[in-house]
């Protein structure tokens, strides 16, 4: 959000200007010394003149120094730049290296820098390159300078995880059983963790069995913290009361970050009774405090159903209980009351963020955005959209998706084309869900010749059309009884894969 300007007040007031009459006056009191005798004055000259001269000469000789000191400094400044200068370059070349394996094949180098070679693997894994961090890592496995670390083999497979990969962290897991690292209950969690994300949650639990029979890898309140989420996202609710039995079992409580779990959980699946019942539970327990994610947790999922009312007197509770709300909880506020249709609490939200220095995310201008979108107020929508780009947020497809359907119900393709253009000028990566909106956004304005052109859009950006795009252009063209179009569009429909019809998981 733009940054309000502030006024600061002086602490003191400036001082009086100076009196010049009071200014005489004080010099005229001020005794003054009798002038010398007229026979020394030609004496004194000489004197001042060889005081003055002195001076001179050693502010002359204090000026050379200090040429010196500067020359020296700048020489050395210098030499530090070149050597800076070098190892870069060493850095980049070592970088490049690397690059030129992954591209032609091997490189026989076995002593690269080991701090290079590891920046350029955490960079792979902070970006998800699973593929091209194995292959950095295999690079890293090669040199002379590498020991087996078990940190380097967990961060590795927590990305495959993550990356739906559990294959190839099951492999890395036994590359680090071989290459002789101790096991312990994070390298088993990671891998656990990696087999959840993927839905394979009976090897995560027989998993889970050999961590209890392991010495030293018993598992702690975040391995099962992580197996409930997993089966939470494939609503396995019976597996996660097997799962809490067990933890009381062995001793284990729940923390924090399990009952959030929990609570998030059963919101999004709107089991009322059970997220009131954990949510009794966790305010029951001494060690367990509800935090913002609770609280944001619980606001969501009376919102998401439309009991606006509840939800407000939620955050009043919250609230009073000392738990102050965030950036994330006023975008719960404001999607709230957007799908609700209350556009003057929405605005008053907005007023609030503003006047309390809240920045602005990308998924606040979004919700603002599609909110006036869909109300029709596109002065307001564009106002946003252009406050978003003047705080340097880059756009996203669910900006651009939002600004398409307002234009379409608005009936105004020309400003469709505006999108477009801004498109063309931009780095918003595009998808499949964006053109799918164009498609549909032309077929309700009656545009079918734009409509076709943006299947040529989309092979020209490198984005394949999928179901949903081939029959939406078939129902336009249905519509209007150009059967050609319709027969063409058909066999295209035949190549691509059905989407399920319902959704495995919730979008944790």
């Amino acid at each position: 959000m733009a940054s309000l300007s502030t006024t600061t007040t002086a602490r003191f007031p400036p001082l009086p200007p100076p009196n010049p009459t009071r200014l005489r006056t004080r010099a005229q009191s001020i005794p003054q010394p009798d002038p010398p005798p007229s026979s020394l004055t030609g004496t004194v000259k000489l004197a001042v003149n060889d005081e003055r001269t002195k001076r001179i000469a050693k502010e002359v000789e204090k000026m050379k120094r200090k040429e010196v000191k500067e020359r020296k400094e700048m020489k050395n400044a210098k030499v530090a730049s070149q050597k800076a200068v070098s190892v870069i370059l060493r850095r980049e070349a070592t970088k490049a290296v690397i690059d030129k394996r992954r591209r032609k094949g091997p490189v026989n180098s076995k002593k690269l820098l080991p701090r290079t070679v590891l920046e350029a693997l955490n960079e792979r894994i902070s970006a998800f390159r699973w593929e091209s961090a194995l292959k950095v890592f295999e690079l890293l496995r090669e040199q002379l300078w590498y020991r087996p670390y078990p940190g380097v083999y967990i961060k590795l497979i927590v990305m495959l995880g993550k990356c739906k990969q559990p294959e190839k962290a099951f492999e890395l897991f036994q590359a680090m059983v071989d290459e002789g690292c101790v096991l312990d209950c994070e390298s088993y969690t990671a891998l656990l963790s990696a087999y959840g994300r993927s839905g394979l949650l009976d090897k995560a639990l027989s998993l889970l069995e050999e961590m209890k029979s392991t010495p030293g890898c018993q598992p702690d309140i975040q391995t099962y913290s992580i197996l409930i989420k997993s089966c939470l996202q494939v609503f396995a609710f019976d597996k996660v009361q097997s799962l809490l039995s067990d933890m009381a079992t062995h001793g284990i409580k729940p923390n924090t970050v399990t009952y959030n779990t929990l609570i998030d959980a059963y919101g999004k699946a709107k089991r009322f009774s059970e997220m009131e019942s954990t949510l009794l539970e966790m305010l029951a327990e001494q060690n367990c405090e509800p935090d913002v994610w609770t609280m944001n947790s619980t606001l969501r999922a009376f919102g998401n159903l439309g009991q606006i009312e509840t939800m407000e007197r939620c955050y009043d509770k919250f609230q009073t209980s000392g738990i102050q709300p965030n950036v994330q909880t006023f975008n719960i506020l404001l999607d709230s009351y957007g799908k609700a249709h209350d556009y003057t609490k929405m605005s008053a939200v907005m007023e609030y963020m503003q006047k309390y220095h809240y920045s602005w995310t990308i998924v606040t201008y979004n919700i603002v955005i599609d909110a006036f979108g869909k109300a029709g107020d596109l002065k307001q929508m564009e106002y946003l959209f252009r406050l978003m780009r003047s705080e340097r947020i880059k756009p996203s497809c669910v900006t651009l998706c939002s600004l398409v359907r307002a234009y379409a119900h608005a009936g105004k393709p020309e400003k469709i084309g505006g999108v477009l253009r801004f498109v063309d000028n931009s780095d918003v990566t595009l998808d499949t869900v964006f053109f799918n909106c164009l498609v549909d956004a032309y077929m309700r304005l009656d545009c079918l010749d734009e409509m076709r052109r943006v299947l040529e859009i989309m092979e020209h950006k490198g984005c394949k059309p999928d179901f949903i795009t081939y029959r939406t252009m078939i129902k336009a063209y249905s519509s209007k009884g150009m059967d050609s179009h319709v027969k063409e569009l058909k066999e295209l429909l035949a190549t691509v894969k059905r989407p399920p019809l319902e959704r495995n998981k919730p979008d944790f």
